[in-house]
């Protein structure tokens, strides 16, 4: 079976998502191990997902969109996730126990 290759692309977005997570982990409840386990843990998703990018449900969305979303679970967070062409480009990462539809 050949596996199609993608490149992994990050948006800005996701990026402050992230920091902000971290540091609301870090600064908040005074848990640096425990931020940096889950950037640990999101990255290590997110890399094991990369060769099978499109082989997961797309994730429903009440907009229309060019490109369907996937989803990641790590821990109490999702990962949200376009394929385009043969990048993988990770969007956003948002508590999953929050209403993050208004905010895709």
């Amino acid at each position: 079976m050949n596996e199609k290759h993608y490149d992994l692309r990050f948006l800005p977005l996701f990026e402050d998502d992230l920091n902000e997570i971290v540091d609301y982990i870090t600064y908040r409840l005074r848990n640096p191990a425990a931020a940096e386990r889950l950037v640990d843990d999101v990255e290590t998703a997110i890399l094991e997902r990369l060769p099978c990018a499109e082989s997961f449900e797309p994730f429903h969305s009440a907009r229309e969109r060019q490109y369907p979303y996937y989803r990641i679970q790590v821990r109490n967070f999702t990962v949200f996730y376009v394929v385009i062409g043969n990048i993988m480009e990770v969007r956003r990462i948002l508590y999953s126990r929050r209403n993050w539809k208004k905010q895709l």
